[in-house]
């Protein structure tokens, strides 16, 4: 499977289970890794043959503005199946991880993988 990676995109957003976290945006960094259909784009080295990465992290942005999630697991979640769904990927790795959000933690997460490799 060949793979096209995003990795270290930092986005703030709200989301979370407690009052501040509805009310105060956070740091979030997303790690996902995206299977390419195999089709032709090898050949005719045409955008229009594979996932646009650009679009993918403009549409991540957008999702991340507009909704609000209480569980990193929930978000990976939306996060995998609107790749599959609206970009064609027949698999997808996500991570998505808080930062900084405890004493002596750097970065704390979940990573989910959905399709078939």
């Amino acid at each position: 499977m060949d793979i096209i990676f995003i990795h270290e995109f930092k986005v703030e957003t709200l989301i979370g289970i407690y009052e501040w976290e509805r009310k105060v945006p956070q740091t979030i960094q997303l790690d996902l890794e995206i299977g390419i259909p195999q089709n032709k784009v090898y050949k005719s080295d045409s955008i229009g043959d594979t996932i646009d990465y650009g679009k993918v992290v403009a549409r991540m942005q957008q999702t991340l503005a507009e909704q609000h999630f209480s569980l990193l697991e929930r978000l990976a979640e939306h996060l995998a199946q609107l790749i599959m769904n609206e970009f064609g990927a027949p698999w997808v790795k996500v991570s998505v991880a808080k930062l900084g959000l405890m004493r002596g933690i750097k970065r704390l997460g979940v990573t989910i993988e959905r399709g078939k490799k």
